[in-house]
């Protein structure tokens, strides 16, 4: 039997085996989906297990989607752009990094229908998840891209990708109409980012790549002050779709049976 995993340190907030074998199960495929925390210190063990094919294919998660990268024979363009891994898998002996958070994030955006030509956008965080967040947004349009982290050195890093950023002190807060955490703030219920948005309007965009718990503080704050709110569940949920893909040349139905178990599994 094959055996995906999700790799990632904390990793007990990730509902991607409860997806990925609802998938394998609704195909007919004989494999199984578990997940794993490791350390950095786990990661070559992690690699030569692949490579001796006792695991088939590996989601990485918080933090390891650029440390993995060492380990890595070749990178797809997707990866190589943004610097960030979420799903390896071998071809021809040779391990491949892949990155399907950016279309994972952009299929998110365009399916809340949130139409992001010539808008303005804050990020907060500049994680591992951020140089895709950032490369999904020029693909979009989006006019000028904020980034603000609480180290404001990892944030400056992120121009060795992309030139046309802006960073901001951390509780600086621009004219914005999207905002996105993408910090881990949030993961723990009680989490608070602690910024104000008192005086930033109605008209905005608030949005969580953290989808467990569903609404975190950040979301609760921003639908409070009257604004459009979205969690991290599509993105979540369409990166997953794009791994399977990679992985069994299946492209599972995003249908309200699989949001709505989603949401059940959330609760």
């Amino acid at each position: 039997m094959k055996k995906y995993l999700v790799i990632g340190n904390p990793i007990e907030h990730s509902l991607s085996p409860e997806l990925h074998n609802y998938w394998l199960k609704n195909n007919n495929i004989e494999a199984i989906y578990e997940k794993k925390k490791l350390s950095e210190d786990d990661l070559g063990k992690l690699i030569l297990q692949i490579k001796e094919k006792k695991i088939d294919g590996v989601n990485i998660t918080i933090p390891f989607k650029k440390k993995i990268i060492s380990y890595i024979d070749e990178l797809t363009l997707e990866a190589e752009s943004t610097q960030s891994v979420n799903t390896i898998y071998l071809k021809n002996d040779k391990l491949i990094g892949h990155n399907t958070d950016i279309d994972g994030f952009k299929m998110s955006v365009e399916k809340s229908k949130f139409n992001l030509t010539d808008k303005k956008v804050l990020i907060l965080g500049a994680g591992g998840v951020v140089p895709s967040i950032i490369f999904a947004l020029n693909k979009m349009q989006a006019s000028k891209i904020f980034v603000s982290n609480r180290t404001k050195d990892k944030a400056e890093n992120l121009k060795n990708l992309f030139d046309k950023l802006d960073i901001i002190e951390w509780g600086n807060i621009p004219d914005f109409d999207m905002i996105i955490n993408a910090t881990s703030l949030g993961l723990k219920k009680e989490d608070k980012i602690n910024l104000d948005f008192s005086k930033i309007g109605t008209d905005k965009f608030f949005y969580d790549v953290i989808y467990n718990p569903k609404e975190t503080n950040f979301l609760k704050e921003g639908k409070k002050l009257g604004n459009k709110t979205e969690n991290g569940k599509l993105m979540f949920i369409y990166q997953a779709l794009l791994a399977f893909n990679v992985w069994h040349g299946i492209k599972p139905e995003i249908n309200d049976e699989v949001i709505n178990l989603l949401d059940q599994w959330l609760k």
